[in-house]
């Protein structure tokens, strides 16, 4: 991804690039979603749930942990609400250094747990939210020699706004909306940053409005203020007090775009959508873009090409999709053809 972009990074010559071959992930056309809106719209997915651990976040660690290591880093540290730890566990260890990663107790989806530990991570798990987890992380990497690899590092929007350039590179110009989850608000300011710079460097003819959903129990930008408890089965944007707060207002505004709250029950609506009628099998949290769509539906110009970006794998919360698949599984069966047919209804 990095020699890809390279034009359009902050590396030079020197920067050794620690990479997985992330980026390059599919532009999926989605008809089922383009039907229930109609007029003549073209919705698209951007999966990023195929990147190397399974999530957006490795665009911008791949680049994160390439200047620390140009910068003699030995260590990272990063908070976070799983994939952030995922993909800093898994590039820092690729790279030959320590990774820690501090956790809430108790809302990290098991399958990004996993990851972490697998990695080689170290994990530390507190007693509190994400947003308590951020606030140590930022003290510890102050005050000693690790550097942090949150989205506060200037690098990992850097890397994430490749996102938005391969939208483009894919559809030949920018969408007229751009859906996203937002959490901790990073990825919708590197999606912005990556629109603008690929407009004024030619690439495309127009910029999109950016659509942000949050989980409407975690939904600080959506109230104007943030959220001391935020609440949300999507944990991957259970996130109260966003780092990069200002960079997505500013997207929102410059764009003319907006921020909307989704409930979780709109989320799980439209991640049983996309894995039933598209196909596509996306973490909760992915599903808010979708949801925000649909609930935005009767404001979809006609004719207008939207794309959601999916930030997630579903395989990232193997729990959520059990529970609220809506489909069972028939146990106790005997291997008896004549029994299976009966259940299957033949």
């Amino acid at each position: 991804m990095i020699e890809r972009y390279r034009d359009f990074l902050p590396v030079t010559a020197a920067t050794p690039v620690i990479t997985l071959l992330e980026g390059n992930t599919p532009l999926i056309p989605a008809p089922s979603l383009a039907a229930k809106i109609g007029r003549d719209v073209k919705v698209f997915v951007k999966y990023d749930g195929l990147n190397p651990t399974g999530s957006f976040k490795d665009r911008g660690m791949t680049l994160a942990i390439s200047k620390a290591k140009e910068a003699g880093a030995k260590a990272v540290i990063c908070a976070s609400t799983g994939n952030t730890s995922a993909a800093a566990a898994a590039y820092a260890r690729r790279g030959g250094l320590r990774a820690f990663v501090v956790v809430p107790d108790g809302y990290v989806a098991l399958g990004k747990l996993a990851q972490a530990l697998v990695y080689g991570a170290e994990v530390l798990s507190i007693q509190g939210n994400f947003d308590q987890a951020l606030e140590m992380v930022r003290l510890i990497a102050d005050r000693y020699p690790v550097t942090l690899v949150n989205s506060v590092n200037p690098y990992r929007l850097e890397g994430q706004k490749t996102g938005a350039f391969e939208v483009v590179d894919a559809l030949g110009d920018a969408p007229d909306w751009l859906c996203i989850p937002v959490g901790n608000a990073g990825n919708i300011s590197a999606y912005w940053m990556g629109f603008n710079q690929y407009y004024q460097a030619g690439h495309s003819r127009k910029l999109p409005q950016m659509m942000g959903f949050q989980a409407a129990g975690s939904a600080p930008l959506v109230h104007g203020q943030p959220i001391s408890n935020p609440e949300t089965l999507a944990t991957a944007i259970r996130i109260g007090n966003p780092a990069s707060w200002e960079l997505a207002m500013t997207a929102k505004t410059d764009s003319k775009g907006t921020f909307r709250a989704v409930t979780d029950e709109e989320i799980l609506e439209a991640y049983r959508i996309l894995a039933s009628e598209e196909g596509v099998f996306c973490e909760p949290a992915s599903a808010a873009s979708v949801a925000g769509l649909l609930q935005c539906r009767d404001q979809v110009p006609a004719g207008a090409t939207i794309v959601c970006v999916l930030t997630g794998n579903g395989l990232k919360d193997p729990d959520v999709a059990i529970k609220h698949s809506g489909n069972q599984i028939h146990t106790g069966l005997t291997a008896n053809v004549e029994e299976l047919a009966k259940v299957m209804g033949f």
